[in-house]
């Protein structure tokens, strides 16, 4: 049986202007946040276990052979190629394209940033990407994406310090999502020194069919695996997700930390 906690998550608020959000500095953020308790169900100890074309979402058994994560020569070296074998695993897709070497976030109780660059955990519900976006990444990343007949796009995140998670993963689920619910967004990369960019993302408003997921205790040998678009109209098409205070967390627990890799598949 599944076991719920009561946790606070910012979906969007009444807006006249098109939201916008930065990677980096979220004082030039344009959101009017509506916050929200929620139940979350833990799916730790769920019989019936999620799945990617239908919540959007699963948890799988999954070791590394990196052993320090905040290396990214290791993670260039090790953790593209375990990612990229794992997505083909789950989809039986032809062609998986894994895009970058990983994001870290730490929880806001780690003070010291330096060295990283769009390290906070996200603190309101999005999706990564729109459909528009989707599209341009998936041709950007196989020229010939066109002719594929269906790309989807993932996230596979990964608890890198020990459990329990004081600020963990909440994913909706795909099938509790309604078109109405969702905001076009800029999201917006503002690295310091580079030349701003942004695309396409999408926000979040409140609709109380939404239904919230997380799995407690995650540990560094598992991934939480979840979809951020597919082309496919019959599957799950993308999961909202955001962080969250878990009310059951000791207060002494480490903070969190975490990466995620990006991965885009393609069948022919």
């Amino acid at each position: 049986m599944s076991r719920f906690v009561e946790g606070t998550i910012n979906y969007l608020g009444a807006m006249a202007e098109r939201p916008r959000y930065y990677a980096e500095n979220h004082s030039r953020d344009n959101l009017v946040l509506d916050p929200r308790s929620m139940q979350i169900e833990d799916l730790r100890d769920a019989a019936d276990r999620p799945s990617l074309d239908r919540e959007g979402f699963m948890l799988v058994p999954h070791k590394s052979a990196v052993s320090d994560f905040r290396d990214v020569e290791q993670c260039k070296r090790h953790y593209v190629g375990e990612t990229e074998a794992l997505i083909r695993k789950l989809t039986g897709a032809g062609h998986v394209v894994v895009t970058g070497a990983g994001v870290l976030r730490f929880s806001e109780r780690i003070t010291d940033r330096s060295g990283y660059f769009n390290s906070l955990p996200a603190r309101f519900i999005h999706i990564d990407i729109s459909d528009a976006t989707a599209r341009a990444f998936a041709a950007r990343a196989r020229p010939d994406a066109p002719r594929a007949s269906r790309f989807a796009h993932y996230n596979v995140w990964r608890a890198i310090s020990a459990p329990p998670q004081d600020a963990p993963l909440a994913v909706c689920d795909a099938r509790s999502l309604a078109p109405a619910d969702l905001v076009a967004a800029d999201a917006v990369f503002d690295a310091k020194g580079a030349p701003e960019w942004s695309f396409e993302g999408l926000v979040v408003r409140h609709n109380p069919a939404h239904r919230w997921c997380y799995f407690r205790d995650m540990t560094r040998n598992e991934a939480l695996v979840f979809k951020t678009n597919d082309s496919d109209p019959t599957a799950a098409h993308h999961v909202p997700h955001s962080a969250f205070d878990d009310p059951a967390c000791p207060p002494d627990a480490p903070p969190r930390a975490s990466i995620e890799m990006r991965a885009i598949a393609f069948w022919d």
